[in-house]
């Protein structure tokens, strides 16, 4: 049996249809009408691009990647194993009010005066890690980072190392593949200092820590990895250019840029430094010896999962090998910063403080050393799984 109502679908189709398109029309009618005020109003009145900046700057960079990694799951990679999408609620509460839930450091620094100025964030927290000792980057006027100062520097002796088999272990032959450098190539420690008590004057000319990354090379160069270090004075840039100290890293990144186009074979790039706060919060016991804590810091003003990727991996060898080590892996951006840190110019560049201002170069060692290790153990199952992939 046909319902009388059947003869009318045809009827009620089209005039379905016709609905549509009047509503597509007068969507696309609202469109430029809209694209028109905006283009011919007064540029006061106009959403400028730093307006629209603004207002996704506040939404979680973390959102927007875990976005992405619904389409790619590489992007998903980039994260810690348990770390989730924001909630909506969540996320609209901080577009509104512009605090975050889980970070009091958001109300303190609308609060606080100076305080939004510390951009830092927690990606992965180590071991007591938390908003309180978050990593510290001084800046001193240049004009006492080039001060000349007394430096007493007892070299420790090296601790014994197993060498079991080492013509059989494998090795980059004559290729360097890491290049190590150092922005702040002036920060020192004051147990190298005497009579110098004020971390922000903790620089020396030589007594620094281009030491650390010295040793921090020739730790991974014992396990078979070609690596460089580059001892360009980066203070002597900034204070021929008349710079201020803040441009450390503009200065130092026509270094980077020449080394890696220079030498192809270059896959890895850390920027060595340390740390301003207290021995505390640096120092970490492990096996009755004292360790300088290491931290690991991202850029947060680009985007580049590689980076975090490569931060997250390290970190979690630190974690299993070396329980405490690890600080954890921050961010750092936002007004104030650079935000950047020359990790744009390769996907596996990272920033490390190892240690801070009141560690010894005992303990400062002996870290580079763990950190060589480490790397080291990351870098060489990595080769293997590319080569075995290759034979596939």
């Amino acid at each position: 049996m046909i319902h009388k109502n059947d003869y009318k679908s045809p009827n009620r189709i089209v005039n379905r249809l016709y609905k549509k398109s009047g509503i597509y029309l007068v969507c696309i009618i609202i469109l430029f009408i809209v694209i028109g005020v905006l283009t011919t109003i007064s540029p006061a009145y106009r959403f400028s691009s730093h307006t629209i900046t603004e207002w996704t700057s506040e939404i979680d960079g973390s959102t927007f990647l875990h976005l992405l990694g619904m389409e790619n799951r590489a992007f998903q990679e980039a994260f810690p194993e348990n770390e989730r999408l924001p909630k909506l609620s969540t996320t609209l509460f901080h577009l509104a009010t512009n605090i975050k839930p889980n970070d009091p450091k958001s109300l303190l620094g609308n609060e606080l005066p100076g305080f939004a100025l510390f951009g830092a964030k927690i990606i992965v927290a180590g071991e007591g890690t938390d908003y309180t000792n978050l990593p510290v980057e001084s800046s001193p006027p240049l004009e006492e980072v080039l001060k000349d100062r007394k430096a007493v520097v007892d070299e420790p002796e090296e601790e014994s190392k197993k060498t079991d088999n080492k013509d059989e272990n494998p090795s980059t032959g004559k290729r360097d593949v890491v290049f190590i450098y150092n922005t702040h190539n002036t920060e020192s420690f004051l147990p190298l200092l005497p009579g110098v008590n004020d971390p922000n004057l903790a620089h020396h000319k030589t007594a620094n820590i281009t030491k650390v990354s010295d040793r921090l090379a020739k730790s991974i160069e014992a396990n078979g990895i070609g690596t460089t270090v580059d001892h360009t004075n980066i203070m002597n840039i900034l204070n021929s250019k008349d710079w201020d100290y803040g441009k450390a890293y503009t200065a130092s990144r026509p270094v980077v840029k020449e080394a890696i186009t220079s030498n192809k074979d270059i896959q890895y790039v850390f920027d060595i430094h340390r740390d301003a706060i207290g021995k505390e919060e640096t120092t970490k016991t492990i096996n009755g010896k004292d360790y300088a804590r290491i931290a690991i810091v991202i850029g947060q003003d680009y985007a580049n999962t590689e980076n975090l990727k490569l931060a997250n991996k390290i970190h979690k060898l630190m974690k299993k090998k070396y329980p405490g080590l690890s600080r954890g892996i921050f961010t750092q951006g936002g007004r104030g910063h650079n935000g950047v840190y020359n990790q744009d110019l390769s996907n596996n560049a990272l920033t490390f403080e190892i240690g801070g201002v009141y560690n010894n170069l005992e303990e400062l060692y002996r870290s580079a050393d763990a950190l060589a290790e480490v790397f080291s153990d990351f870098y060489w199952d990595a080769e293997k799984v590319n080569a075995d992939s290759k034979e596939e």
